[in-house]
């Protein structure tokens, strides 16, 4: 029963599994229902954490000058956040192991914003695409925020490093700015809870 609903419906939930096995009179644990889907060639799938790990032993007062930056869409139609997918290796693009949008919108709103460890910075609303020049419009709200949050000399503008955020122009300001920049990569889907 495990396997058949996790195959017709990857993104099913450790707790559907649980509550859909209590229903037919069968009690079960998550680890019970992991284990049974690892030993069918299945893995749960999530957000790499590899930049936690290097960074878990990190001092205090060196967190206090990163300051931190994403961009996030309220969806009116659809969902808005990471759902996990229950899955055999190579079958990423299977389409039952996606979730399903609606083509050019169904009402949307994009903000930008940045935190530090000593509060958060200024919102941004996003208007139009988000593009590498219209990325590089909304950094311009990164240095009020940082006289705002008084990073002082030397904070770090940490950020992910997707393609448009990596753009001619967003680069061409930043350093023009005398920003300095940390990147990482492959951690779109973890976001702000690193921290």
């Amino acid at each position: 029963m495990i396997m058949r609903k996790v195959r017709d419906q990857p993104r099913t939930t450790w707790e559907e599994l649980v509550n859909d096995l209590k229903e037919v009179g069968t009690t079960v644990t998550k680890q019970t229902i992991g284990n049974t889907l690892r030993r069918n060639g299945l893995k749960s799938c999530s957000a790499r954490l590899r930049f936690a790990k290097e960074h878990l032993n990190d001092s205090e007062k060196a967190w206090e000058k990163v300051l931190w930056s994403d961009e996030t869409k309220i969806e009116l139609f659809g969902i808005n956040s990471t759902r996990r997918v229950w899955r055999e290796r190579n079958a990423d693009y299977d389409p039952k192991n996606t979730i399903p949008t609606v083509k050019h919108g169904g009402g949307k709103i994009m903000f930008w914003g940045c935190f530090s460890a000593k509060g958060t910075g200024h919102l941004h609303r996003i208007e139009g695409q988000m593009d590498g020049a219209m990325y590089s419009r909304p950094n311009e709200n990164l240095l009020p925020s940082a006289r705002i949050l008084k990073m002082g000399h030397g904070w770090v503008f940490q950020r992910e490093s997707d393609l448009k955020r990596t753009a001619k122009a967003t680069k061409e300001w930043l350093k023009k700015k005398h920003i300095k920049v940390n990147s990482w990569s492959g951690l779109a889907s973890l976001q702000t809870s690193i921290l």
